[in-house]
């Protein structure tokens, strides 16, 4: 861990200005990921989800020698000269797919296959449809096969023995594909991890209500919900919770027995942060910090209850907190799953209009990125502007604009480091 939690750190007065890195925040919840246990699901239910075991083959993949193309199965020899003249061999029968009757094809001879058929004891391999007349009982084949010419022969995709699909591996629907293929009707894998999200706030309404004089929606329980599901956790939207503490302190409690993650929105600065702050403690010690980036300076983390489940409190700002979100639950959540690298990716950009970033914050300003088709570049275009509050060009934004802490000004033409969000259909 890179800062202890021993001590609660309580939220900074108004002018001062101690600030923990952002690099530092992030080393300190990642250190907090608990992996959930494997379970065993079936195949239909894997998708999306991390493989927890090496699946070994225990049958060959095809598990037969079978036609690859519909034509007629041959030893290759008896039509060797067909590329000089025509030969003509007698048609001894049919074979279609998943037909299970054995059959010996003598020299000399052809039998009728469709694609996926076994092939006759003795043929080596298959003279597709387009190589011949197509006769029925007697076949003229014009062009020549060589030995396993169109044929999928036994384990030619996956041998008894051979590891299917890997642990650690995401589930696709190819892996399902294959799993399926090799008889697999289950596999063991990392569940998702189970997020709660807790919204705060007296002013707070829900979306099915109009709101009164002073009142506003609650925007974060669903966006971060939304969020959360975007990175991979099955999410309890527990909604709009009341800051009376005795309340407050009981629900929190109940979603830390059945959550990996719990992430309190509102619960950090002004008066109400210091009620949550306070209402919370009971159950583990909060690190109460300011953390060197804009927007979502002020934020808290702790681990909570008897089984010191990572939890979050960010600010009530809907802009401010899916952008703390982005930057350190988001990577949280995928840490949990077990993906490899937790983080998006950064690429460098080329600004297209200048921004203005805080002194000493890391600024993480929205952006829409874009490539230049004449060279490949990319291009950022800032939205909005740098005020907490402009939710609606978040959602225009598929990146964030990433300034260092020493920046304040960056002119248009600048290299930029972005990172991506989650790309539009």
């Amino acid at each position: 861990m890179t800062e202890s939690l021993d001590a609660a750190r309580p939220e900074l007065a108004e002018g001062e200005t101690e600030f923990r890195s952002v690099d530092a925040q992030i080393a300190m919840t990642l250190d907090a990921a608990v992996r959930p246990q494997p379970v065993r699901v079936a195949i239909s239910e894997a998708q999306g989800l991390l493989c927890a075991e090496e699946v070994v083959a225990e049958h060959a993949l095809p598990g037969f020698d079978q036609a690859a193309v519909d034509g007629y199965a041959v030893r290759s020899v008896d039509v060797r000269t067909a590329g000089q003249e025509p030969v003509q061999l007698p048609v001894v029968g049919e074979i279609a797919a998943g037909s299970r009757q054995p059959r010996r094809l003598q020299p000399g001879q052809a039998v009728r296959v469709d694609t996926g058929a076994p092939l006759p004891t003795l043929a080596d391999a298959v003279v597709p449809l387009a190589y011949t007349d197509g006769h029925q009982a007697r076949v003229t084949v014009h062009r020549s096969v060589p030995s396993a010419g169109y044929v999928r022969r036994t384990g030619e995709d996956v041998q008894i023995g051979d590891v299917a699909v890997r642990r650690g591996d995401t589930i696709g629907s190819a892996q399902v594909g294959l799993l399926a293929a090799v008889g697999r009707a289950k596999v063991l894998v990392y569940p998702r991890p189970r997020v709660s999200i807790v919204s705060v706030g007296d002013e707070l309404v829900d979306i099915d209500r109009t709101p009164s004089v002073g009142q506003v929606y609650d925007v974060n329980s669903y966006a971060l919900a939304a969020a959360a599901r975007d990175a991979g956790a099955e999410v309890s939207r527990v909604g709009i919770v009341p800051s009376e503490p005795k309340r407050l302190r009981e629900i929190v409690e109940g979603r830390l027995l059945m959550s990996e993650i719990v992430v309190v929105a509102g619960g950090a600065g002004g008066a109400t942060g210091e009620e949550v702050h306070a209402a919370l403690s009971d159950l583990g010690r909060i690190d109460m910090t300011r953390v060197a980036m804009h927007p979502g300076s002020v934020q808290g983390f702790g681990r909570l209850g008897p089984d010191s489940v990572p939890t979050f409190l960010i600010p009530g700002n809907p802009m401010s907190a899916l952008v703390v979100f982005e930057v350190l639950v988001r990577p949280l959540i995928r840490a949990a799953r077990g993906t490899r690298n937790p983080h998006r990716r950064i690429v460098g950009a080329r600004l297209l209009s200048p921004i203005t970033s805080t002194e000493g914050r890391r600024g993480f300003l929205r952006g829409q990125l874009l490539r230049d088709e004449a060279n490949g570049e990319y291009l950022v275009q800032p939205l909005g502007q740098s005020g907490a509050h402009l939710l609606a060009s978040l959602a225009e934004a598929n990146c964030l604009i990433n300034v260092p802490e020493e920046l304040t000004d960056v002119p248009a033409g600048e290299q930029v480091q972005v990172t991506f969000l989650a790309q539009r259909a």
